[in-house]
């Protein structure tokens, strides 16, 4: 027998965090929020190598994954893994996602930047979606977000982030703008008096809270909980205050329209409801929600792949527009190093404080348009890095190691250097002469996601087609190394030829918005925004429904949409107290 709901939403990124609490809110106890990874509490994010090696998400079927994943995941035992990290292989494109309650917001890099007016301006953006009827929205997000730039460092030296100084100065020497951004990280409820680093405190919406350390780990999950993920906010009140009933490790796996007897109908249009059927891997059980209103948001590739499912193989909403997985984008991501000689501490403060311009916000040059951001990684990880150390840089630490051993072997004294020698080893660290560049940049959003011959999701990404952005980025970080006054610069290895494949970690489009299912998925209509034209109640609220790329990291302009989204489902204008 079905459970029956007014609303299912599927997943918990900051789509599915933002409609559960508006649609919570509207019928409270009434919306099922049905999630395919588990929930981390605080400290509980693996750091041991051991249990990071198992932070994947794989499942028994044919998606195309990193071998060492695949691995991993036959030595669990069970042939998969349900951890936080979902990559995926495609042709000329790679993808990273994440699975867990607050979907992306677990591992993104904090950043809320609204795009320029340019991005807007490509006519695949409907009338009804440019940036100035948006604002309200972008302005609802950002504080229930807790949007801000890094405190000053006056009088506080532990605040001082050096990188983002050298990144500013390097910037400078390009003549190019650098601009602090505002971040979604906790420093406390008081933006004018900043909480003690490290101090806990609840947040305004009833969560606790720890005031950044600047650890650097933002992108591998925040175990003191200083990130504003969002089920620290939206679904913190959406599950809390609103009685939303969220289900982990439940996966989707098929959506049916029904008739007016609750019945399953595949030819039906949505107006009676619909079975949400789902698997519940923790149990290795299935189940389903009977509901009036569906809000998809598995984020870009899982809307798309279950829509696309439910379109082509199980043949349950074959009404769904035929552009459906068309206009997909990497958001011009493309992820950069520059090695030996930069000395800015890149394991030290939030993941990304400040974005060097390149023709986005002035000067917009299409296909040249992208930002610079820094970008710190866990100081754990610098471990691996040091690893990987071409041999010659080892040369000279370890031969005045060896020398100082074979001292003290033959003479049966020590020359009271050994600690310095060890110490050697370990001085002039790569890790610490070491930054990345993770630039993003209005790409071409062309590319198309389809179903496989296994029936599960592939990517066609047109690389070529996007080569003038990614020379562009090359040629410049050629620059920005020299004025950083690194040695080398380097791309992502995968980036190598002859590979040349790219990552992403902000896919976009799929379902995308339009005026109709001729050239999209979801209806811009402002009081349908979402909708996915054929069937009534059935709505996308995620990175699928974004029209091109946003040149600029994407968490604002998905939060307002998907703001606009639930106000459309129902009839309320949003505010940001959330109760």
């Amino acid at each position: 027998m079905s459970d029956k709901c007014e609303a299912v939403v599927i997943g918990t990124g900051f789509g599915g965090a933002i409609n559960a609490c508006r649609l919570a809110r509207q019928w409270p106890g009434k919306v099922m929020v049905l999630e395919r990874g588990k929930h981390y509490g605080m400290g509980e994010f693996p750091r041991a190598p051991a249990d990071f090696a198992r932070n994947f998400w794989v499942l028994p079927d044919r998606t195309p994954r990193p071998k060492h994943v695949c691995k991993a995941a036959r030595k669990a035992g069970a042939g998969e893994l349900h951890g936080m990290y979902d990559v995926r292989n495609y042709d000329h494109m790679d993808v990273v996602v994440c699975a867990g309650v607050g979907g992306g917001s677990l591992i993104y890099a904090n950043v809320f930047l609204e795009p320029p007016e340019e991005v807007f301006a490509d006519p695949r953006w409907p009338a009804s979606c440019k940036k100035a009827s948006l604002a309200p929205y972008y302005a609802v997000a950002k504080s229930v977000l807790g949007s801000r730039p890094i405190p000053s460092d006056v009088g506080e030296p532990r605040r001082h982030i050096h990188k983002t100084e050298l990144f500013q100065a390097a910037a400078k020497k390009a003549h190019r703008d650098s601009r602090l951004l505002d971040i979604n990280v906790f420093f406390g409820k008081d933006f004018n008096t900043p909480l003690p680093i490290g101090k806990q405190c609840m947040n305004r919406f009833g969560a606790l809270q720890t005031s950044c350390t600047y650890c650097g780990e933002c992108v591998c999950g925040c175990n003191y909980h200083a990130k504003n993920t969002v089920d620290l906010n939206y679904l913190y009140v959406a599950e809390h205050v609103h009685k939303a009933k969220v289900h982990t490790e439940h996966l989707v796996d098929e959506i049916v329209p029904v008739n007016v007897s609750g019945i399953e109908d595949r030819q039906g249009d949505g107006s009676q409801g619909y079975l949400v059927r789902y698997r519940n891997l923790k149990e290795n059980k299935s189940g389903e929600f009977l509901t009036k209103r569906v809000v998809v948001s598995a984020g870009c590739l899982g809307s798309t792949e279950l829509l696309l499912r439910c379109k082509r193989v199980l043949h349950t909403l074959p009404n769904i527009s035929d552009r459906l997985g068309q206009q997909f984008s990497g958001n011009g991501d493309f992820l950069s190093f520059v090695i030996e000689g930069f000395k800015g501490e890149p394991n030290y403060g939030p993941t990304i404080t400040q974005a060097t311009d390149y023709n986005l916000f002035r000067d917009f040059v299409p296909g040249h348009a992208f930002v610079v951001e820094d970008a710190s990684y866990p100081a754990f990880l610098s471990w691996f890095v040091e690893g990987a150390r071409p041999r010659l840089m080892w040369w000279k630490p370890i031969s005045r190691l060896v020398r100082h051993l074979l001292t003290s072997l033959t003479s049966g004294k020590s020359p009271g250097v050994l600690g310095y020698a060890f110490a050697d080893v370990l001085s002039d660290c790569t890790s610490e002469q070491s930054a990345v560049l993770l630039c993003m940049g209005v790409d071409t959003s062309t590319g198309v996601m389809d179903l496989d011959a296994n029936g599960h999701l592939s990517v066609n990404w047109p690389i070529q087609q996007n080569r003038s952005l990614y020379d562009a980025i090359l040629k410049e970080g050629e620059q920005f190394k020299r004025h950083l006054g690194a040695k080398v610069f380097t791309p992502l290895p995968t980036w190598d030829w002859p590979l040349r494949n790219n990552v992403t970690v902000h896919p976009l489009g799929g379902c995308v918005l339009a005026d109709d299912r001729e050239h999209g998925v979801t209806n811009a209509n402002p009081v349908k925004l979402g909708e996915v034209f054929g069937y009534s109640g059935l709505y996308v609220a995620d990175g699928a429904i974004v029209p091109t790329a946003t040149g600029s990291n994407p968490v604002a302009t998905i939060s307002a949409l998907s703001e606009r989204v639930a106000e459309g489902i129902t009839g309320v204008v949003p505010d940001d107290q959330l109760r």
